[in-house]
């Protein structure tokens, strides 16, 4: 590794106009900081730019030291792709500017903002844009995997509703990415991960949302897994397809809506959400409770910013995170026997199961149209996350996850699971998660953007040739 010597980082002092941190400056340990306390790296250099013109700098200077290069959005990867021991930390947290155009329903959001900064700015004006479920996840991230949350059914992926991003290439050059700019790059963004660029800005189309939206809850034991599990799936047939839903493995929360005897119970979660009135809300849950009753439901109105986070406690900063996933059809009884017997099995009460059925707007949008690693038709995304405070829990959920997945993986539609919920990148999931033309594809563009793959801290797609 070349030295970062003080002549060459001074020089890159003076070019930037945004901020340079090295070891013992402070704020250095908060840059290099992620969600998952298991990560604990080190770069040589973190850079804040203040715009496109400090990125290519940063670029320049790494090119020059010879450094690997991660780039830093909300810092939210379970594997921690954004610090890099000994290299150049591209830390956009710099960058988190919100601006909405009402008139025309689109937003120009920084490539290092949250979703709940992106929430609030929109919701202003009664509009959002699909993001995730955990508010402060990073937009850039979960944009260029792909995106699913509530409104993932009634209006499709992140990446379904980008219109355009600002890209600094690895050689420094700055682009604007659309259907009619550079529309093979376009193409990659949307679902190719962070392999082409880093994203300084996105624009994203903005739908009428809120303010307050409907939410149903309901809450089966562990023990009656099988019986819960098919009854979840008899609902989910029967509602409409733009309603936003969760099923979740998970401990009952300590919450004022739950009893106080089920306070950290392990169950099933069926989460719906609403977007139109009280009136066909409560009419689209009422088969949640055709089937055995629930321990207790919670059914209210609520703030779609308050819907945006309403597990985040689930995911609080600095936790030890771990997480695999997978691709299936649907609640077979096969998938169902596997869920219900590993899901009792997990140590931490804080680990979870989240599955999120992909419905409605998800599969109206052509597989091709996007670079998004999974198939546009109706199945199941199903998470395994190990989540746990302390070393000990957090080793055997691990491998309570990778067990649990590979108990899954022979009935999975694609086994390679969703790109933004890899802890790790063995074997072949990620060309498993696009499959083989669309890695190939993408293999192309990175050849073409990032030849030397200057940015493959992600999930990596080397240069074809």
């Amino acid at each position: 590794m070349t030295s970062t010597a003080e002549p060459t980082l001074a020089s890159l002092r003076a070019q930037l106009t945004g901020s340079l941190l090295t070891l013992g400056d402070a704020g250095y340990d908060v840059a290099r900081s992620v969600w998952n306390g298991e990560i604990d790296r080190r770069p040589a250099v973190v850079v804040r730019p203040a715009g496109p013109a400090d990125v290519a700098a940063a670029l320049a200077y790494a090119r020059e030291a010879a450094l690997d290069v991660s780039v830093r959005g909300g810092g939210h990867n379970f594997g921690g792709a954004a610090v890099v021991d000994g290299g150049v930390c591209i830390d956009l947290s710099s960058l988190q500017a919100v601006s909405v155009e009402p008139e025309r329903r689109t937003a120009r959001v920084g490539g290092g903002a949250t979703w709940a900064q992106v929430d609030a700015a929109a919701q202003e004006h009664a509009l959002a844009v699909p993001g995730g479920t955990i508010s402060h996840t990073g937009v850039g991230g979960l944009t260029l995997g792909g995106g699913f949350g509530w409104l993932t059914a009634k209006h499709g992926l992140s990446c379904d509703n980008l219109l355009s991003a600002e890209v600094v290439t690895a050689d420094g050059e700055v682009l604007r990415a659309s259907a009619d700019e550079h529309p093979d790059l376009f193409w990659a963004l949307r679902g190719g991960g962070g392999n082409f660029g880093v994203v300084t800005e996105f624009e994203f189309r903005l739908h009428p949302v809120g303010p307050l939206v409907h939410l149903g809850m309901f809450f089966w034991p562990a023990e009656d897994g099988v019986e819960a599990l098919r009854h979840i799936r008899e609902v989910l047939e029967t509602l409409p397809a733009e309603l936003g839903t969760l099923v979740a493995g998970l401990n009952a929360p300590p919450a004022p809506f739950v009893p106080e005897e089920h306070h950290f119970r392990p169950g099933y979660a069926l989460i719906i959400a609403g977007f139109a009135g009280e009136e066909q809300h409560a009419e689209a849950i009422r088969p949640a409770r055709s089937g055995p009753a629930p321990l207790f439901e919670f059914v209210s109105p609520i703030p779609y910013v308050e819907l945006q986070r309403m597990i985040d406690d689930s995911a609080p900063w600095g936790i030890l995170g771990y997480e695999k996933a997978v691709y299936a059809d649907g609640f077979t009884d096969e998938v169902i026997d596997v869920i219900a017997d590993f899901l009792p099995r997990k140590t931490s009460p804080m680990s979870i199961m989240p599955i999120f059925p992909m419905r409605g707007a998800y599969h109206a949008v052509d597989d091709e149209a996007t670079a998004f690693g999974g198939s546009r038709r109706p199945g199941l995304v199903i998470g395994i996350s190990a989540v746990a405070p302390e070393p000990e829990s957090f080793a055997a959920d691990r491998a309570w996850v990778r067990e649990f997945w590979a108990a899954l993986a022979p009935l999975a539609d694609n086994s390679g699971g969703y790109v933004n919920f890899m802890a790790e990148y063995e074997a072949d999931r990620v060309r498993t998660a696009y499959g083989p033309a669309k890695y190939e594809r993408l293999a192309r563009i990175k050849a073409q953007y990032d030849p030397r793959n200057v940015f493959h801290h992600n999930a990596n797609i080397p240069p074809a040739g």
